[in-house]
């Protein structure tokens, strides 16, 4: 096996003489990895625009009919997995539709949101995509996060969990039409959630 300073440019094999299967699969595989670029793109400047609090820009990556959900998470035996997290519908931490996320991102600017006056101070990591096309052109996309938050002098939390977006484009660019948010902590001990994931 060559060292890693004796190879040129990465790039694909060459597909078998005569085509076939071989070529075919290295078209699929391109594709698949275009699409895991384009998407990873898409999380990374999602979360550049929260760390910046760019929210109302945040807003645009979401379809005007988005669920964004975070079931609530309880302990139960293996054998009740299924039970685990609370289905849409039942007691979740949140349960909103575009017009609710915009209500949030507008008490902001109120001076009335005390538990963002001023600010938190946010980091959210972003990583593990995996992303499936679905037949009708949307994509089920997975990611796990890492979001640091730093209150004031003293207040700090860290949060993490993973992310199951169902992907749209609109007008050529990708939008959510439904995040599930799901944290690894099943009870948070922190004053409050008042950042978004």
């Amino acid at each position: 096996m060559p060292k890693s300073n004796d190879l040129g440019p990465l790039t694909p094999p060459s597909p078998p003489a005569g085509g076939g299967e071989g070529e075919k699969g290295l078209t699929v595989l391109a594709a698949q990895q275009a699409l895991w670029l384009e998407l990873m793109q898409f999380y990374i400047r999602e979360a550049w625009l929260l760390d910046e609090r760019k929210l109302e820009e945040w807003l645009d990556l979401f379809t005007e009919d988005v669920l964004y959900f975070m079931p609530r998470r309880k302990n139960v035996s293996r054998r009740e997995a299924h039970r685990e997290l609370t289905p849409v519908g039942d007691l979740a931490i949140l349960e909103e539709d575009k017009r609710y996320l915009e209500m949030r991102v507008a008490r902001l600017d109120t001076g009335m949101a005390w538990a963002e006056d001023p600010p938190s101070r946010t980091r959210h990591l972003i990583g593990n995509l995996v992303a499936a096309p679905l037949e009708n052109g949307e994509v089920e996309a997975k990611t796990a996060f890492l979001v640091y938050r730093s209150h004031l002098e003293t207040d700090h939390q860290l949060l993490s969990g993973c992310r199951e977006d169902l992907l749209r484009q609109v007008n050529g660019v990708w939008k959510v039409s439904r995040r599930t948010i799901v944290l690894d902590a099943n009870v948070l001990l922190d004053k409050n959630l008042s950042v978004f994931l």
